[in-house]
């Protein structure tokens, strides 16, 4: 006997977690949870960390760099060529180690493009043979510069389109996070109606099998045509069809919302209906200042326009170049450590480099990259006029779509009581004979036709709302600015 018990309690238990639990989801929990738990929302969070290390790299060229070179050791047993004070070739065996290290600091000039450097270094080399000695040379202290001359500063164009670069990919973050918010209002809406239309098919099932009863008995009692008889027959049978539609539709949707919201695959989600919409009235102008000083499109547009400038100075940085290499320090030579870098023995160690490269006959190459650089600029701007004139227009419609959706959400409202209150009035008529069959299908079809253009329309106003913010990133119920604490994010 306790055996079966026990038995009988692990299949409850089993049959409970099969089950799992039900989850009542409101529309903004199944937003938020969206945004932090959806593989969309993942995948806009790597695009944003990709450019924030990118970022970073840049503003890293920007900071004076440590860095240390070393050869530690090189073991040399050969021969090698070599060739005497008249010309001739022989050659000699070395058998050598050296041990060398360079210790520098480097900065980049963003104001020339050019590089500085301060280093310090140091030669060793223990010539092995039967006259074997120790080498020291030392450079205790060398300046370096390196310069481009009449060329393309390009540590300058980087700090004014590298931001300009993050600032979209920051934008850009925020609008695939309402995107994905616009995603999840869509399956949403489509669970919620799924599950209407599961409401509806068994409500009308139940009247078609209840009418359907009365409808024999009247016709039993010849108050009715056979004809009305198999007339509500056949609703009967529509409405079984129906509510096996339904089911199906509605498990698809479950599974899709579930998916996309990390559930579990046994739980069980009813959405809530939003009750009430916020009375919020945006103007197309307020709109589009927003959308203008936020939106990645408008980082995007200054970007673009930078990086066809910066490809036309470089085309024309390359019609000639003259690069500057300058060294000033000093070094020492010597047989042991010390003596190295005894300042008695220190000498100038000086190099300057002068490198021109100026074409003579190219055939018109280097010019010819210029007119392509300044054609595609031109092209760029052309572009970037069209797309801001589509986008304009686009952000109008939409703006349009926000206002007018309130108002059909409103006559939705009403339309919805209006169809719910004919019907149950229609069922109570009928079922004492004071209207047809036809009249009361016709108040049946208004009253699920209703239910589902309420609901349609309360999914494109949320879906609109969320369209809005996408788009010029802010929050108009709020009146506030979306944003996000971009350093803790990109750690996460």
């Amino acid at each position: 006997m306790n055996r079966f018990l026990i038995q009988v309690l692990v299949i409850l238990v089993m049959a409970a977690v099969l089950r799992g639990e039900e989850i009542r989801l409101t529309l903004p929990e199944a937003v938020a949870r969206a945004r932090s738990h959806s593989v969309d929302a993942a995948a806009a969070l790597a695009e944003l960390q990709g450019a924030y290390w990118e970022y970073r790299s840049y503003r890293a060229d920007l900071l004076p760099e440590i860095s240390f070179t070393a050869t530690v050791p090189s073991y040399r047993r050969q021969y090698s060529p070599y060739m005497n004070d008249a010309g001739d070739y022989s050659f000699v065996r070395n058998n050598y180690l050296d041990v060398s290290g360079e210790l520098s600091l480097s900065q980049n000039i963003w104001l020339t493009g050019g590089k500085v450097s301060l280093s310090t270094s140091l030669d060793f080399m223990r010539q092995f043979g039967s006259g074997a000695y120790n080498r020291f040379m030392s450079i205790p202290v060398a300046l370096t510069l390196s310069q481009p001359v009449f060329g393309t500063n390009h540590i300058r164009w980087n700090r004014r389109i590298e931001p300009v670069r993050y600032e979209e990919a920051k934008a850009a973050y925020l609008s695939a996070t309402e995107e994905v918010a616009m995603k999840s209002v869509s399956l949403f809406f489509s669970l919620l109606m799924a599950r209407e239309n599961h409401s509806i098919a068994l409500s009308n099932l139940s009247n078609a099998e209840k009418l359907y009863r009365v409808a024999v008995e009247k016709r039993e009692m010849g108050h009715i045509s056979r004809n009305d008889l198999l007339q509500m027959e056949l609703n009967l049978l529509d409405a079984r069809s129906a509510l096996t539609d339904s089911e199906s539709a509605l498990r698809s949707g479950m599974f899709e919302l579930r998916a996309f919201l990390d559930y579990g695959e046994h739980d069980e989600i009813v959405p809530v209906l939003p009750d009430s919409v916020p009375d919020v009235d945006v103007s197309y102008a307020e709109a589009y200042d927003k959308a203008m000083s936020r939106n990645k499109f408008a980082s995007s547009m200054r970007r673009r326009q930078l990086e066809a400038d910066y490809a036309v100075a470089s085309a024309k940085g390359a019609m000639r170049e003259i690069s500057l290499f300058a060294q000033v320090g000093f070094t020492g030579n010597a047989a042991d450590f010390a003596g190295a870098y005894r300042t008695s023995g220190l000498r100038d160690n000086s190099v300057v480099e002068v490198g021109v490269s100026v074409p003579i006959l190219d055939w018109g190459k280097r010019r010819g990259r210029v007119k392509v650089a300044e054609s595609n600029r031109r092209l760029t701007e052309a572009s970037l006029r069209r797309e801001a004139m589509e986008f304009g227009q686009d952000l109008y419609v939409l703006v349009e779509r926000c206002r007018n959706q309130r108002r059909q959400v409103e006559i939705g409202s009403r339309a919805r009581d209006i169809a719910l209150a004919r019907y149950d009035s229609n069922v109570q008529t009928y079922l004492i004979g004071k209207i047809s069959t036809l009249d009361l299908n016709d108040s049946r079809v208004s009253k699920d036709e209703a239910l589902r253009q309420y609901i349609d329309r309360l999914y494109l106003y949320w879906y609109y709302t969320y369209q809005l913010r996408s788009v010029t990133l802010w929050d108009f119920v709020k009146d506030s600015g979306i944003d996000a604490d971009f350093e803790s994010v990109v750690r996460q």
